[in-house]
């Protein structure tokens, strides 16, 4: 079962990691290449799978637990293609989210960030 798990869990950073892609570097690439804000992404997608395994269950059978509490539709997704659309839309849902939340932290801890050619010359004197 931890196999299963993550995998699950592997696709989810795998496919974060090509929306991200389609972002621009500045703030977004930026912002979730802090390890806290990109932890904090994968957790905000995984926590709105339905029926994703929670390792807190790990102890328990978790298998048996997924299947008695979740609906059949949300057992098997319709199509892989509904599948990955859905997974991209929690992942913007989330990277908007988690940029509107901690905009003042992400604009404070980016600000000392200068792009090669844009700082000021200090040869002149």
């Amino acid at each position: 079962m931890k196999t299963v798990v993550n995998l699950t869990r592997e696709s989810v950073v795998r496919e974060i990691g090509s929306v991200l892609d389609t972002y621009s570097y500045h703030p977004y690439q930026e912002t979730f290449l802090i390890p806290e804000l990109r932890q904090e992404l994968i957790n905000f997608v995984i926590s709105r799978i339905p029926c994703f395994y929670n390792e807190e269950f790990d102890r328990e059978f978790p298998l048996q637990n997924i299947i008695k509490d979740c609906p059949i539709e949300q057992k098997f997704p319709r199509s892989p293609l509904e599948h990955k659309l859905h997974l991209q839309n929690l992942i913007h849902q989330g990277i908007f989210a988690i940029m509107q939340d901690k905009s003042a932290w992400i604009n404070h801890h980016l600000s000392g960030t200068v792009e090669p050619g844009c700082e000021p010359s200090q040869w002149f004197g």
